[in-house]
């Protein structure tokens, strides 16, 4: 895909040859490890605080290990969930973004595994 070197702050460039970049590819942009990422499409709304829509696609990569504050692809008790990871010494616990949903701690009684870090995410317009 084409793409123009100037800043466009509300319009288009002229698309004479001068302004055009080298292209772009999507996959460099948003992929660094290829054999461990994928996409997910986003339900629900516990993420809309950090801009994390229904219908959005998630771009997930498992290469990366989670970290404290996050957001991560999970599965918590058998269902998929995107939250922020939270770790605060042997305290573990998902974080929506969302005030209208609670923290969920993870302890020995859930069964609780990290799927992959989110790195991106897209939304149509």
């Amino acid at each position: 895909m084409p793409v123009f070197v100037c800043r466009v702050p509300a319009g288009f460039p002229s698309p004479a040859e001068d302004y055009l970049d080298h292209p772009l590819d999507f996959n460099e942009l948003l992929i660094a490890h290829p054999a461990a990422t994928f996409a997910v499409r986003i339900t629900g709304e516990s993420m809309t605080g950090i801009g994390i829509f229904p219908g959005d696609i998630a771009v997930v990569d498992r290469a990366i290990a989670a970290t404290d504050g996050a957001v991560i692809l999970g599965i918590l008790d058998g269902e998929f969930t995107i939250k922020r990871y939270r770790r605060r010494g042997s305290a573990l616990w998902l974080e929506a973004a969302n005030p209208d949903f609670a923290p969920v701690p993870i302890d020995q009684d859930r069964v609780f595994e990290v799927w992959g870090v989110v790195r991106h995410v897209i939304r149509r317009l």
